[in-house]
């Protein structure tokens, strides 16, 4: 997988991460101005084990009240037998279930409604009270996602937080914001608002990582005497 790192100015400053026989297309991290294939990233994607309904106005005979996505991503529609779906947005579900059934019920708006499936999360790792996977309730940005998660620890480098953010199957780009300076100055700018799946890590600072090897007074010159 191949990850650039981008500092505030959007320019590379970190390179790879394993690799990819394919050539996907690249995106730098971005509320607005997007790409439509990476527009369609942040649709929500059907999954295996989510769960909807399907409901024709003209012809109720064809609705389906519980229609599961299996492991293998197919789900089995009535009078059509199993059709492959997981990946889909809502939008393309919608289609592929109207295209499907137009050459057995009359051209008609079906309705596609989500019942059970994953709901939007962030993670935050690394330097805070609290790391772990949380709910993404609403808009919120990358300051309020640190506050969720307990807020920074004393061992943590605010001006090197990193936001990653994956682009398709095959990549994941970082975003590498200085939170340091944007709070002390109150320009949050760069704050930039989470999107579902989005991972934040805040590494060590640099006295936290030799800490342990610092002198104690009274006890040694190493810290233990063990």
């Amino acid at each position: 997988m191949v990850c650039p790192v981008l500092d505030s100015q959007g320019q590379a400053v970190a390179a790879q991460q394993g690799s990819s026989s394919g050539n996907p297309q690249q995106s730098v991290i971005n509320d607005s101005n997007l790409p439509v294939p990476i527009q369609r990233q942040w649709r929500y994607q059907v999954q295996p084990g989510d769960s909807f309904s399907i409901r024709f106005p003209d012809t109720p005979e064809f609705n389906q009240g519980d229609v599961t996505v299996q492991p293998d991503g197919f789900v089995t529609l009535q009078a059509l037998g199993e059709v492959f779906v997981a990946g889909k947005t809502l939008p393309e579900l919608r289609e592929i279930i109207q295209k499907s059934y137009s050459t057995i019920v009359s051209s008609q708006v079906v309705t596609v409604e989500l019942k059970d499936f994953e709901k939007p999360y962030f993670v935050v790792g690394g330097e805070v009270a609290h790391p772990g996977k949380f709910d993404l309730r609403g808009d919120t940005n990358v300051t309020e996602a640190v506050a969720i998660a307990g807020g920074f620890r004393d061992t943590a480098k605010h001006s090197q937080v990193l936001l990653f953010r994956r682009v398709s199957d095959q990549w994941m780009e970082a975003k590498k914001l200085d939170m340091k300076k944007m709070l002390a100055v109150g320009n949050l700018s760069e704050d930039l608002h989470l999107r579902p799946g989005d991972i934040i890590f805040v590494p060590k600072n640099a006295i936290s990582k030799i800490k342990p090897f610092l002198p104690v007074p009274g006890v040694g010159l190493y810290g233990s005497p063990f």
